[in-house]
C-alpha cells in the first residue's frame, strides 16, 4: 500500500465516482463525523458520482437512498442497490434474488443463526439484523466485546460447512446463500442506472473501504485506497488497496475525498 499523496494527479483527475464503505470507513468509533459526512456532500455537489457499498441492512439503505447526498446504495455485501428518483418520488429497489427464494433462505439462516450462536459464546445477532433482506449478521465486537480471533473464525467456519459465504467486516461476520458480493452489484447497478460498464471504466472509479469483506473492490479496482485503520486487517486480507491514508476512519474518507476535490479545484 503507498501514501495517498502518491496518488497521481492525472490519475485523480481521471476519477469521476466514490465507492465508499461506510462502517469504520465513513463512521469514526461508530459514530458518521460531520467532517465524514460533509466530504460525502462536498463530493456530490461537485459532480462525482456518490455510491456507498456496505454490509449493512435493507432497512438503512432505504434510509441512506433516500436521504444521503449519494446518488444509489448497494446493501448487504451485495444483494441489492436502491436508488432514490426524486423527480418520480420513488424508491427502486433492485434484489438479485426474488422475493421467495430470499424468504426461504431466511428460514435456513435462523437455524444457521442457533446453531452458531450456541457454538461460539459471546457471539450475538447484530442490533440491525431485524432490518435484513438477505443475510444473517453477527456481532463480533459492535455490541459485545471483541471476540478472539479463533472464535471469529469459527463462525465464519460454521457458514461455510452450512454452504453459505461468510464475509468479516470490521464488526460483524455476515452470511448469505448464493454466490454474489459487493463488487457484482455494483457492476449491475452501474451499468442499470447509469449506461457505465465498469470493467472498461475501472481506472474512473476511487472504492475506499477498511476490512476484509473489501477485498474482492480492493482487488479490483486500481485506484482503491484504504482508510488508514486497514492496517489492522493486513493479514486477514486477499487483496490489499493501492492507497492508503494518513487518518483513520471518517477522517480518512475526509483526506481522501479533499485529494480529489483539489483536482476539480485546480482544473475548472
Amino acid at each position: 500500500m503507498h501514501p495517498l499523496d502518491s496518488f497521481a494527479a492525472a490519475a485523480r483527475r481521471r476519477i469521476r465516482g466514490v465507492l465508499t464503505d461506510i462502517d469504520d470507513t465513513l463512521t469514526t468509533d461508530g459514530r458518521l463525523t460531520a467532517a465524514a459526512y460533509g466530504a460525502q456532500e462536498r463530493l456530490h455537489e461537485a459532480g462525482f458520482l456518490v455510491i456507498p457499498i456496505t454490509g449493512r441492512p435493507a432497512g438503512w439503505c432505504d434510509h441512506i437512498a433516500r436521504m444521503w447526498p449519494v446518488d444509489a446504495v448497494v446493501g448487504e455485501n451485495g444483494a441489492f442497490y436502491f436508488r432514490y428518483d426524486g423527480a418520480a418520488r420513488k424508491l427502486l429497489k433492485r434484489f438479485l434474488t426474488p422475493e421467495a427464494e430470499r424468504a426461504a433462505n431466511r428460514q435456513r439462516l435462523a437455524a444457521l443463526r442457533d446453531r452458531i450462536l450456541a457454538a461460539v459464546p459471546g457471539a450475538a445477532l447484530a442490533s440491525d439484523q431485524l432490518y435484513r433482506e438477505a443475510d444473517l449478521a453477527i456481532d463480533v465486537c459492535e455490541d459485545v466485546p471483541p471476540l478472539a480471533r479463533g472464535d471469529v473464525e469459527r463462525i465464519v467456519a460454521l457458514f461455510g460447512d452450512a454452504g453459505a459465504t461468510a464475509k468479516l467486516s470490521s464488526i460483524h461476520v455476515n452470511g448469505w446463500f448464493g454466490s454474489y458480493d459487493k463488487l457484482g452489484m455494483t457492476r449491475l447497478l452501474l451499468q442499470e442506472c447509469f449506461a457505465i460498464d465498469l470493467d472498461a471504466s475501472r481506472d474512473e472509479f476511487v472504492f475506499v473501504g477498511d476490512s476484509p469483506n473489501d477485498a474482492p473492490m480492493f482487488a479490483f479496482f486500481p485506484n482503491a485506497v484504504g482508510v488508514a485503520n486497514v492496517a489492522d486487517f493486513a493479514d486477514r486480507m486477499t487483496a490489499l488497496p493501492a492507497y492508503v491514508t494518513s487518518s483513520r476512519g471518517g477522517a480518512g474518507f475526509a483526506e481522501l475525498a479533499e485529494a480529489l476535490l483539489a483536482m476539480r479545484r485546480d482544473f475548472r
